[in-house]
């Protein structure tokens, strides 16, 4: 009996470190994007294209870069539906923004 109880407790430990990694890799997936928005805003604010398209070339896969501008400030938004590891696992939304002010010129 004890060893039946073991192994179940064995599997339900297995089991939340599988989620626990899983939650862990949203985190990374989502400090990825929040990193890409930033890098994206101080170059488009800087005026400098070649350095948003390097940086682009960094996105995460999948991930979708928005970027609007208004008169004195630029905003970036990052989103993407994560799906870490495996494609049959569930995709979670995330989403990261950026505003900066456009650099004098």
């Amino acid at each position: 009996m004890v060893t039946a109880e073991l192994a179940f407790a064995t599997l339900g430990a297995a089991a939340a470190l599988a989620l626990l990694a899983w939650a862990l890799a949203l985190v990374m997936l989502l400090a990825r994007c929040n990193d890409l928005a930033a890098a994206v805003a101080r170059q488009e604010a800087r005026g400098d294209a070649a350095a948003v398209a390097k940086i682009l070339q960094q996105r995460p896969v999948g991930a979708r870069v928005i970027v609007r501008q208004e008169s004195t400030e630029i905003f970036v938004t990052v989103e993407l539906a994560a799906r870490p590891w495996a494609d049959w696992l569930p995709s979670v939304p995330l989403s990261a923004t950026a505003t900066v002010l456009r650099e004098p010129t």
